[in-house]
């Protein structure tokens, strides 16, 4: 844990970009997560009787989401029915003065609203919207629900990941949301150097769909179909391009070892008393190591499970192989490599006290991130955002929430 005080520091680099979210759930909560840590002013918008499901996501912390207070940090959060006038009103108000909006419903659904991407966009021209989905906006199964596993199931993903002998494995995250988060986030930055930089000062629509975000984490898959006609299956720990690569047990835990260049792998050889292995046309070369993979295994595990886990990363560090520590959570709180990175700070809460949390990344040497508060409390800022900002009323926001808009 670091001792430096999250709020310390200058303002992020996203300083002065206002965002506002109209996004549920992960995808949207993560990529405007990411964009808040580096600065952006995120207004959270969440309909008054159904929140955001996240916030009923376990484990909670006396009754408040831990998962909610993390993918919602650092945003302000206020209600509005948008299927409302009224709430489609105050909608409008907020985009006005925004640079972007994130929306990651069902395609058609702000559309029924009345909240398209064009009436956004007649409130302020020069406003990106940021659409993600399960599967796009166009296309035969763009009105399909589309949550993560689908996307999983269907990028190659699942096909890929596992063991050979198993059922085809998907992840233990909520990997394919996360990766079109960080894809949005990266199509709402390209947009905003386009309207900025290069000078056409206006808006434009980024469909993002949570299928190709992961899809696109293949690269030569469709290159080698195409090419070859041959299909990627299995490997469990081993790697396609690169041996030996494989987790091994130690007397104490297990270690992930990669060695494939060869002048590593000769220095693993000698380190596992077997010099004679570099001679061995099975293992000659990376490529006839990997097509031998299972052979090399049978040499170097026994060697490893000899040992403690520290014994074996001492050991086989010395002969500069990349080893590592298989860890869990407590293992990365309590490792001084991420407590010299400052990689976890804490944070005060009112709500469930002091909270340790991930840091911002990446690192910037002159206007870093920061995490100033956790995720907030339903409508928390519905006065500051609506009263203070857009100039309502006390009697228009009293009436307004009498009516169930806010």
């Amino acid at each position: 844990m670091s001792d430096t005080d999250a709020t310390d520091g200058p303002s992020g680099p996203l300083d002065g970009l206002r965002v506002v979210d109209f996004s549920g759930m992960v995808s949207g909560g993560y990529a405007t997560m990411l964009l808040a840590d580096f600065g952006a002013d995120v207004i959270c918008v969440e309909h008054p009787d159904s929140p955001d499901p996240i916030r009923d996501w376990p484990p909670d912390e006396g009754g408040t989401s831990l998962w909610w207070k993390s993918l919602a940090r650092n945003k302000r959060c206020v209600t509005a029915d948008l299927s409302t006038d009224e709430g489609q009103a105050l909608a409008l108000e907020l985009v006005a003065d925004a640079d972007a909006v994130v929306e990651n419903f069902r395609p058609g659904t702000l559309e029924g609203w009345n909240l398209g991407p064009e009436r956004l966009q007649s409130a302020n021209e020069e406003l990106i919207v940021v659409r993600i989905s399960g599967y796009g906006q166009t296309g035969p199964k763009a009105e399909d629900p589309g949550f993560g596993t689908a996307a999983e199931a269907m990028s190659g993903f699942a096909h890929v990941n596992g063991y050979p002998d198993r059922e085809p494995l998907l992840p233990p995250i909520s990997l394919a949301d996360m990766v079109a988060g960080q894809t949005a986030v990266q199509g709402l930055l390209m947009a905003l150097f386009e309207r900025d930089v290069t000078g056409s000062g206006e808006g434009q629509v980024i469909d993002v769909s949570l299928l190709e975000s992961l899809f696109r984490m293949f690269p030569g898959e469709v290159e080698k179909y195409d090419k070859q006609g041959k299909v990627s299956e299995r490997l469990g720990n081993h790697h396609a391009n690169a041996a030996p690569r494989n987790v091994y047990e130690t007397t104490d835990g297990y270690v992930a070892l990669s060695a494939s260049a060869q002048s590593i792998f000769e220095n693993l050889a000698e380190i596992v008393g077997h010099p004679e292995l570099v001679d061995d046309p099975r293992f000659a070369d990376n490529a006839a190591r990997v097509d031998h993979a299972d052979e090399l295994d049978e040499y170097i595990a026994p060697w490893i499970a000899q040992r403690s886990t520290e014994e074996a990363i001492a050991e086989l560090r010395a002969g500069d192989a990349v080893v590592a520590p298989i860890y869990d959570v407590s293992d990365i709180v309590a490792d001084d490599h991420y407590r010299a990175r400052d990689a976890i700070v804490e944070v005060e809460d009112d709500e469930i006290g002091p909270t340790r949390t991930a840091n911002t990344h990446p690192k910037f040497s002159r206007t870093p991130g920061s995490v100033d508060h956790l995720g907030p409390r339903h409508g928390e800022h519905n006065r500051e955002v609506y009263l203070d900002e857009l100039g309502l009323a006390e009697s228009t926001l009293a009436d307004l929430r009498d009516d169930g808009v806010v």
